[in-house]
């Protein structure tokens, strides 16, 4: 790519350029390719992506956002490993309808939630970089899709709870590896590689060619910026780094396990051949079972067989 066609990496402009509301049509570009549904961000939601620390740089970064629908919208950026990350993903999720909604307020008041979580590390096993999960309810019998009542504009009306509870999307950057032909892939490309097709008619890719240009950033910005990434590295290398070691560590501790656990099997079984003799002498003298079984340890089995 052409320096003068470098663009900024997505959680620098999810962080620092994004929450601009002159720019939210980057953010809905990507939700609107996600669900399918052209999505209209209204406002930004206080959320705890929006602190600035040295550590925060570091794990993640979040946008929480609200529709036109008054549905409850977060995008998170997580760049290193969590182990409890779907843990994490279930208490954001609650925590915001709870935060939406009033003391006292009927529960008609509860809002969607769309989970957008893009990652930068190996959640799992999966070779799919892109996940969607939402709630259905299966009859167990007759294995039909369960739907309810709901009131809505004085109207009662039929309802299926997907409509309703949380859906969760989970990207995973580092696993595609295709070359960029649909809306979700040009995304995909954009996340991994900071690549947009000069000609793309993408949805929040076509706004992202404009605002998010490396080479119109004020001098500090870029500062900023390369900083940024060179941090970065920095931290995937001591990360990568410390894979490695653990690896080195776990094979040479393998290896003394091994060499330990040969010369207590090796010790183990000579004292077995040791006693066996033993028994065998002490049989043919004429000693009881028992006083045998005093003398090396052996079962009366081992004995009776000898």
């Amino acid at each position: 790519m052409e320096v003068n066609n470098k663009y900024i990496r997505f959680d620098w402009a999810v962080k620092r350029m994004l929450r601009d509301k002159a720019n939210f049509a980057v953010l809905e570009g990507l939700i609107t390719v996600l669900t399918g549904e052209v999505v209209k961000i209204e406002e930004l939601l206080e959320s705890e992506g929006n602190q600035e620390n040295a550590n925060d740089k570091f794990n993640r970064v979040d946008i929480k956002a609200k529709n036109s629908k008054g549905e409850i919208i977060i995008v998170e950026v997580q760049l290193t490993r969590q182990l409890y990350f779907l843990q994490r993903m279930l208490y954001g999720v609650s925590k915001a309808i709870t935060e939406h909604i009033e003391i006292g307020n009927m529960y008609d008041k509860v809002k969607k939630v769309y989970s957008i979580n893009i990652l930068y590390f190996d959640l799992g096993k999966g070779s799919d970089y892109l996940y969607h999960g939402k709630t259905v309810f299966t009859g167990v019998h007759t294995n039909d899709l369960l739907e309810v009542n709901i009131k809505e504009a004085e109207e009662l009306r039929m309802c299926v709870p997907q409509d309703i509870f949380p859906e969760y999307y989970i990207i995973r950057v580092n696993e595609f590896n295709s070359v960029a032909t649909t809306p979700i892939e040009e995304w995909l490309d954009y996340l991994k590689n900071n690549r947009i097709k000069d000609d793309t008619s993408t949805p929040g890719l076509r706004e992202a060619r404009q605002k998010l240009l490396y080479m119109t950033m004020s001098d500090k910005e870029r500062r900023a910026y390369d900083k940024h990434m060179d941090d970065i590295m920095v931290q995937n290398d001591v990360l990568d780094t410390a894979k490695m070691e653990g690896r080195a560590e776990g094979r040479a501790e393998g290896r003394a396990e091994g060499r330990a656990e040969g010369r207590a099997e090796g010790r183990a079984e000579g004292e077995q051949s040791k006693a066996i003799d033993i028994a065998k002498n002490l049989k043919s003298m004429g000693l009881s079972i028992a006083d045998i079984i005093k003398a090396t340890g052996l079962s009366e089995d081992d004995i009776m067989k000898l």
